[in-house]
């Protein structure tokens, strides 16, 4: 798995296009949202730059990049050689998308750090490790199963976009518009309960045990993606 996530990891910093569109562009939006904070805190909440915040690094830097990840390591064969190795499937996949989920948690740290530097801690930082981690594992099972889908790295353009703005979208419409009005429709949609558990554990005010319990459409949709990329993941190119 190791000597795997290495050599991806050198894949991700040798690949222009990668860097550009997975984890300057994510940088450069985070820049913008922080930058310009206190207009978005007026329509809003701190909060609801935080999901933003997170939504953005997720969608872009860990699940685009993972659908391409895949769809590229497929098309050259590089999937269909690792099964021949005495590497488990679950070793394999895990392998490759380590290093894109390693950085995209060096990215949101250094993100949210320097939005608490200038704006101030979340009210429950725990609460809030808990809710990127389940984003995170959310957003990363979702990549795989849209891998299962794409079948080339220009591919992945198409196939990848609808959730990654889908979810950035979703977020803020929740920040925005809370969850007063079409509170279940906003829960049970990918990353909507993620986007308020986020905010809750940036704002406070909302008792744990009532956050806690946004954590179960994320991880339902976390049960869902692996049920659709058991069925849909496949190893060698579509013919």
């Amino acid at each position: 798995m190791l000597p795997i996530a290495r050599s991806e990891l050198i894949q991700i910093f040798r690949n222009r296009a990668v860097l550009i569109t997975s984890l300057i562009m994510p940088l450069a939006a985070a820049a913008f949202f922080i930058y310009r904070r206190d207009a978005f805190e007026t329509l809003g909440s701190l909060g609801y730059i935080g999901a933003i915040l997170v939504f953005t690094i997720a969608a872009f830097t860990l699940y685009a990049t993972t659908v391409t990840t895949l769809a590229a390591r497929r098309q050259d064969l590089f999937l269909k050689r690792l099964r021949s190795t005495a590497a488990g499937d679950t070793a394999i996949l895990t392998g490759l998308v380590l290093p894109v989920s390693a950085v995209s948690l060096v990215q949101v740290a250094l993100v949210l750090g320097a939005f608490m530097a200038l704006s101030g801690a979340p009210a429950d930082p725990l609460l809030l490790v808990v809710a990127i981690v389940a984003t995170f594992v959310m957003m990363l099972a979702l990549a795989i199963a849209t891998a299962g889908i794409t079948n080339s790295p220009e591919h992945a353009q198409v196939t990848s976009l609808p959730l990654s703005l889908g979810v950035v979208v979703l977020a803020s419409w929740i920040g925005l518009t809370g969850t007063e009005d079409l509170a279940l429709l906003k829960r049970v949609l990918p990353g909507g309960a993620a986007t308020e558990l986020v905010i809750n554990a940036w704002n406070g005010g909302v008792p744990l045990t009532e956050s806690l319990l946004l954590l179960a459409p994320t991880l339902g949709w976390v049960v869902v993606a692996v049920a659709l990329a058991s069925r849909m993941f496949r190893w060698e190119p579509r013919r």
